[in-house]
């Protein structure tokens, strides 16, 4: 427990405070803490903390946007239970017919498996084939898989918001600590 204490050779050993930064992942790299892979997220962040954190959550290597890293790892068992609902912006190579739009608002069944969407639009002042896409519990693929069974190539993935979180303030390739505030508000959800 972290108020159990515990010494070696005689020293007391403190457990790490719990650390939590958020990352605007660029494009072109990957989201392992693996050293064997060129670029990750890890090299990125090096610097943020001296706490022993992982990516919660994944993005593909071409994939850009919000990845939330932590050491509790009871938030990250929550959260992995419960999911986190992310919102992504999506281009593909196509303009996405209405159809294929009530399809994935409705939800599909991809080799025997349901997937549904919390919500699924059109970006406002984009053209078709830009898509705005809500939801939980995912990884990367999943937003392929959804449009490939449509027909479409996915061009762009763009995490835009993560729960109470937006990229708003913070520059692609840049990270900050989550404040006070956002905690409290992660832990009512």
């Amino acid at each position: 427990m972290p108020s159990d204490e515990v010494k070696f050779d005689g020293r007391r050993i403190s457990p790490e405070p719990p650390a939590y930064v958020l990352l605007n992942k660029p494009k072109g790299v990957a989201t392992t803490t693996s050293e064997s892979k060129g670029l990750t997220v890890m090299d990125i962040i090096a610097g943020a903390t001296s706490s022993k954190i992982k990516p919660f959550g994944r993005l593909g290597r071409n994939a850009t946007g919000l990845l939330l890293f932590t050491n509790d790892d009871a938030f990250r068992q929550k959260f992995s239970k419960k999911g986190i609902v992310r919102l992504f912006h999506i281009e593909l190579d196509k303009n996405l017919k209405a159809d294929h739009l009530n399809q994935i608002t409705e939800g599909l069944k991809i080799d025997g498996k349901e997937i549904h969407v919390e919500e699924v639009s059109y970006v406002q002042n984009a053209p078709k084939k830009e898509v705005g896409l809500k939801i939980k519990h995912t990884g990367n693929s999943i937003i392929r898989t959804i449009f490939e069974h449509l027909g479409y190539d996915v061009v762009k993935v763009d995490c835009v918001a993560m729960g109470p979180l937006t990229k708003k303030d913070l520059p692609r390739g840049r990270y900050r600590h989550l404040t006070d505030e956002e905690l409290t508000i992660f832990n009512r959800l």
